[in-house]
């Protein structure tokens, strides 16, 4: 991975950055995701693992040891291909801890609590839903209630943080879940893979659902490893 901005020194070549180094300097909720550079966030076979290879697998591996919780949308989970969090032997003896858990955030807990997700995972996967239907979460699995017939988000962030301990947060996506933490507010960085691929239209899969507003973005760093360019912008919000 090679630094491109902040920009060198006048003729020095760009500097090698390691991963875990670039991208120590957590925010509070960061936003990662991969897209191709016609915008779509899912490959031709409508997931991700096809677009940024193994360039984007370190950094999206990376980013997962540097947090303390990773926040999921249900209809990520309910395609049954998230597993639970993994660490490679290096980035476990860097984070010198655990995996961190996945929070799946679901409006309706409607999921199969089946799936290796809920009954395999090192660091027990939790449910983020609302207090009406916190009844369908089965007790194996741990729920936080945040709002009444929906999901509140500022809410559950302030519990996750405040009660469990997980200060800094990581989004997977999907669209939705990024859409809505971005149109509350709380989101303080996107970290963008951008694969060198055209997709067309037939597998194409924006990276926002849509916001109310135009939200100012300020880059604050970008890389390059293997065609494939990572940007991290800052939130003006």
């Amino acid at each position: 991975m090679r630094r491109l901005l902040p920009e060198p020194p006048a003729g020095a070549a760009a500097p090698a950055a390691d991963p875990y180094e670039a991208y120590a300097d957590l925010p509070g909720l960061r936003l990662g995701m991969v897209m191709s550079v016609d915008g779509s966030v899912t490959d031709a076979e409508g997931w991700t693992d096809g677009l940024g290879g193994a360039a984007d697998f370190r950094v999206f591996r990376t980013l997962r040891a540097l947090a303390d919780a990773i926040l999921v949308g249900a209809g990520t989970v309910r395609t049954g291909r998230l597993g639970p969090a993994r660490l490679r032997p290096d980035l476990r003896a860097r984070r010198a801890r655990p995996p961190a858990p996945i929070v799946v955030v679901s409006r309706s807990a409607d999921l199969d609590w089946t799936l290796p997700l809920f009954t395999e995972a090192e660091t027990a996967t939790l449910v983020v839903t609302s207090r009406g239907v916190r009844h369908r979460v089965p007790d194996h699995v741990q729920a936080v209630a945040a709002g009444e017939d929906d999901v509140d988000l500022p809410a559950a962030v302030t519990i996750l943080r405040e009660e469990l301990g997980y200060e800094h947060l990581l989004c997977e996506g999907g669209p939705s879940l990024a859409t809505a933490l971005i149109r509350a507010s709380l989101v303080d960085e996107l970290c963008l893979s951008i694969a060198p691929t055209l997709l067309g239209a037939r597998r194409h899969t924006r990276l926002l659902d849509g916001l109310n507003a135009e939200i100012p973005l300020t880059p604050t760093a970008l890389y390059l490893d293997e065609g494939v360019l990572f940007a991290r912008y800052r939130l003006r919000v």
